[in-house]
């Protein structure tokens, strides 16, 4: 077997025995990767701490070729984010993205704009910029897995969304994104849309001019959690951290 090198964020980690870990990793180069860390538990090891949730990690690890778990055999933490230790909500933040890597994603399929983007949010909320932080991850999230929505136009017809300048427009995560009032009532899953909430998405998005988002942040959260459940088939866990 042929050792490959990769750089990750640890995503998850459980024990397996008095020594040993299996860690889950989101490497730039292969995707997702679950792989057992043999020694990863001591005090003196080839590990040291790398394997620490969402530090990362220069890893060398031996690839399964028939399934089951890789075998690590080398990792050297890279990059730490302080905040996580003295903010609660960029922490929950920072679990979040976490769980979008690892539940949102198949094992070796690998997402390199996903891990960058990733990387830049972790930073980003030691800027405090957590929510927008988030929604910026949580549209490449939707991009990657092609579930990124339409907003410029009907999203089941292609008609153009003409609202009122005092209404709302039809969104519905099922439908793939906005809808036009012919299409808008056949969606079970929709949802009104304030003007300005579908203005900053579409600023997001780089359909429009970039717009400050904190009048609808609730708005664009509720949304979101929307998008994301759908995508992902449940409620993220950590989702009701970041929505109090």
């Amino acid at each position: 077997m042929a050792a490959e090198k990769a750089l990750a964020l640890v995503v998850r980690g459980t024990d397996w025995s008095e020594t040993s870990r299996i860690v889950t990793l989101f490497t730039r180069e292969f995707g997702k990767v679950r792989a057992l860390a043999k020694g990863g538990r001591r005090l003196k090891s080839n590990f040291d701490v790398a394997f620490d949730l969402l530090n990362v990690c220069r890893v060398v690890f031996l690839r399964k070729a028939h399934g089951g778990l890789d075998l690590l055999t080398e990792a050297r933490a890279e990059e730490r984010f302080p905040i996580l230790r003295n903010d609660l909500l960029s922490l929950y933040a920072g679990y979040y993205v976490a769980e979008l890597l690892a539940d949102g994603t198949q094992d070796y399929d690998p997402h390199p704009d996903l891990f960058d983007a990733a990387i830049h949010t972790l930073r980003g909320l030691e800027k405090g910029s957590v929510h927008e932080s988030v929604f910026a991850f949580e549209l490449v999230w939707l991009r990657e897995l092609g579930y990124s929505p339409r907003l410029d136009a009907c999203s089941a017809c292609g008609a153009d969304v003409n609202p009122p300048g005092a209404g709302r427009v039809i969104f519905s995560p099922q439908a793939g994104g906005v809808l036009c009032p012919r299409c808008g009532p056949d969606a079970a899953d929709r949802r009104g849309l304030t003007i300005p909430a579908w203005h900053a998405l579409m600023g997001m998005e780089g359909l429009g001019p970039p717009m400050d988002a904190s009048g609808v942040r609730g708005e664009l959260r509720s949304l979101f959690g929307q998008m994301v459940s759908f995508t992902l088939g449940r409620r993220p866990r950590l989702l009701g951290y970041l929505e109090s």
